[in-house]
């Protein structure tokens, strides 16, 4: 009897014990959310520098067009490409870094092109302009990083005993990790 009374006893409180794992596994998940949309952002204010950086390039070096629009193309492409915090897919993601990863490109050959020109480089906007887009690249790779962390907590939660029982039945997926590209593991040639 006294056997049967722990068992029932046991069964009673398995609620409370769930609902406390439960709303960690909220808690994460809106974590994870709220990181997601700190990433947005710190995107966003590198695509709002754009715009100043390329109307301060044109008055110097109207005739590198080209390398002006294709930064204006690249901003275009990387701000139409929005990924929501409720549907981070590993392919949505892709897209996503595969957008910005295009900017950066355009960036950096925008860069090398300002090499051809003294006048600009001396240009307080520009040089203004150039700090703002280096801080802000460095919070990107921060909140990045944060990101991925939040996940990783995330993750590790809802794959851990005993919430891994009941994770899936509450809707709780695994979410994503923000990638590096795969050109970001070789390291950049450089030639004089």
């Amino acid at each position: 009897m006294k056997t049967l009374k722990k068992i029932a006893f046991a069964l009673m409180l398995l609620p409370f014990f769930t609902s406390c794992s439960y709303n960690k596994m909220v808690e994460l998940s809106e974590g994870v959310d709220a990181q997601w949309a700190q990433v947005e952002n710190v995107y966003q204010r590198r695509a709002d520098l754009i715009p100043n950086l390329v109307n301060t390039v044109k008055g110097y070096a109207e005739h590198e067009k080209s390398t002006l629009d294709a930064v204006i193309s690249a901003r275009a492409k990387a701000t139409s490409v929005n990924v929501s915090a409720d549907n981070l897919t590993e392919e949505n993601m892709a897209n996503f870094q595969q957008a910005q990863q295009g900017l950066s490109g355009a960036l950096s050959r925008l860069m090398v092109v300002m090499e051809n020109y003294p006048d600009l480089k001396a240009n307080q906007n520009f040089m203004d302009l150039q700090a703002q887009l280096e801080g802000t690249e460095n919070r990107i790779a921060v909140e990045r990083n944060k990101f991925n962390e939040a996940v990783r907590m995330y993750n590790t939660k809802i794959k851990s005993f005993p919430q891994v029982i009941y994770s899936g039945w509450f809707g709780f997926e695994k979410k994503p990790f923000f990638k590096a590209d795969e050109a970001a593991k070789e390291a950049p040639k450089v030639e004089f």
